[in-house]
């Protein structure tokens, strides 16, 4: 398929219903039973001109577990949790540990899922030696790029598209977010990181990805602002990620039409990288009525 073709593809990798206020916790996996009775055979079905996935993990991923079979029935496309961030794989300089990923990887080939990767750059999974790296900016800059490259190439084929640069743009005050990748590698950093991708990898799908696009408008001003700025240098660029961390009151649904309604016009594609609906975020109901369980349906 052409990126022709794909423009108005949405990628929906994650689906996570949430009920409650409790969290979701690394290797923690939904209750098997909730989701056979709420969601059995609707989701990879009805998904005819879009993927709809799910995060998945290397522990969840044992052939016939519960995981697995949920995988394999719903759900077209994954992408990793954690085993495919800079935390994970680049140990130290030059040291990388590919096991974790290739499984996911593997996985996904040997099931024929697509497979979203995600993400090469996020200040929240940056190694400590890398955050404490003495080396010159130009050495730091340097690392950046083999390390993108070396990711990029191995899988090149495998994976589909790339969160490139993850939660980038400030929540308020300036436009990006103060990280050591801004500090090192200048204010450019994003576009930098894109190109390293592009030249790693001439077909992927490039994508940016954030968080409160909807509900923070200096924020989505300030993203918008950057991708006009990418495009009129000619920065490769193929996607946005919107993170939909929400609730069943917020952000409105006119919010969320409006944010999407700028990510078509800006003539990129857009998934939906991050999906859960809360439904007790004000921890005013003990137990889940059906009420509840209503506002939740007219929100997705």
């Amino acid at each position: 398929m052409t990126k022709k073709k794909l423009k108005t593809l949405f990628y929906c990798l994650t689906l996570l219903i949430v009920f409650t206020s409790c969290s979701i916790d690394e290797g923690e996996i939904i209750n098997p039973e909730v989701i056979e009775t709420e969601l059995a055979t609707i989701l990879k079905g009805k998904a005819t001109s879009f993927f709809v996935g799910v995060a998945t993990s290397t522990q969840k991923l044992s052939e016939g577990s519960e995981h697995d079979k949920i995988i394999k029935r719903e759900s077209g496309s994954i992408t990793a949790e954690y085993q495919m961030k800079m935390k994970r794989i680049l140990l130290s300089e030059g040291n990388y540990n590919w096991s974790q990923a290739d499984e996911i990887v593997d996985y996904a080939v040997a099931n024929e899922l697509n497979l979203h990767g995600d993400t090469l750059i996020w200040h929240n999974s940056t190694p400590e030696w890398l955050e404490n790296y003495s080396g010159s900016d130009a050495e730091f800059e340097n690392i950046i790029e083999e390390y993108i490259t070396q990711v990029v190439s191995r899988y090149k084929g495998k994976i589909t598209s790339w969160d490139v640069v993850n939660e980038g743009v400030n929540n308020s005050g300036g436009i990006l977010r103060s990280t050591v990748f801004k500090e090192r590698m200048g204010d450019d950093y994003i576009a930098k990181c894109l190109n390293f991708a592009r030249n790693a990898d001439p077909d992927v799908l490039l994508f940016y990805n954030d968080y409160g696009m909807a509900n923070n408008l200096s924020k989505q001003d300030n993203f918008f602002e950057l991708i006009e700025d990418w495009k009129n240098i000619n920065i490769p660029i193929d996607g946005i990620g919107f993170q939909m961390h929400i609730s069943y009151t917020s952000p409105t649904k006119e919010k969320i039409v409006a944010a999407t309604d700028r990510a078509i016009e800006s003539g990129l594609l857009l998934h939906y990288l991050e999906l859960d609906v809360r439904m007790n975020s004000a921890n005013d109901i003990s137990e889940f009525t059906e009420e509840r369980r209503n506002a939740q349906k007219r929100k997705v």
